[in-house]
């Protein structure tokens, strides 16, 4: 996906963000303990904070300091906060563009475009959260994710959370998955432009992904949208087709856990 894309995510999802009603800010969120509304727009603000310094900090120099950002206040003030976070974050990118190098939280050098990615997926998850915590208090259902930009987040999260940052958190992967393969599988007609099929195999306590049509120990079966909220333990297993070794799958979500 290009970066121009994320971009786009992040500005339509960013904006479903900035329109939560104030009154909403103290609904529980569902799939996280002790969360609420507010705190998801407190933290996804914070995080643009850092990105938008990070996005114009030498990559060669020591990360940017978060006690030093401004925060997001409490209460209703933390969406107007919000909005002015997200607005700077779009402003960097304009200003610096998606080719220029910049540090990572994986220690790596990339390019502002990973950043793009990062910010697009995090803020479409965290969406769901809030409209979560919204349709449990009697609200609509949310809005379902695009199916081009969730693929792209199962892809980022298998190559980036899975194969790198796990190890960089916790070491080898759980022993349980070794020598085990997952197959995950998108089942959206028309499928994105990029397809939506992986192969994941766990081998001395990592993981190699390709993204290919084969046949693993289990499937994991869905619509993009759902197989990404799986992965990212916002929907249980069974909104999924899980075909094959069951414990395998049960292996995997137990693990992922970044």
């Amino acid at each position: 996906m290009q970066a121009e894309r994320h971009l786009e995510i992040l500005r339509a999802e960013g904006g479903h963000i900035a329109a939560i009603p104030a009154d909403a800010l103290d609904a529980p969120v569902p799939t996280l303990p002790d969360w609420t509304v507010e705190r998801v727009v407190r933290h996804l603000g914070k995080i643009h904070q850092w990105v938008a310094a990070t996005l114009t900090t030498d990559p060669s120099g020591p990360p940017v300091d978060t006690s030093t950002l401004a925060g997001i206040p409490a209460g209703p003030a933390c969406l107007p906060a919000y909005r002015q976070a997200l607005d700077a974050t779009l402003r960097a990118f304009d200003e610096v563009g998606t080719t220029a190098s910049a540090p990572s939280f994986t220690g790596e050098t990339v390019d502002t475009a990973w950043w793009a990615r990062r910010q697009a997926h995090e803020v479409a998850i965290h969406r769901i959260d809030a409209h979560d915590a919204i349709h449990a208090r009697g609200g609509p259902a949310p809005a379902p994710l695009a199916v081009d930009g969730a693929a792209d987040g199962i892809d980022e999260w298998a190559r980036v959370f899975l194969a790198v940052r796990f190890a960089q958190r916790f070491g080898d992967l759980p022993p349980a998955l070794e020598g085990r393969t997952i197959h995950i599988h998108g089942t959206d007609d028309p499928a994105p432009p990029d397809g939506a099929e992986w192969l994941l195999t766990f081998d001395q306590g990592r993981v190699e992904v390709v993204a290919t049509h084969a046949k693993g120990d289990v499937a994991l079966r869905g619509p993009a949208q759902d197989l990404l909220l799986a992965l990212w333990r916002r929907r249980p297993l069974e909104s999924l087709d899980v075909i094959g070794a069951r414990s395998v799958a049960d292996d995997l979500l137990d693990a992922a856990r970044f």
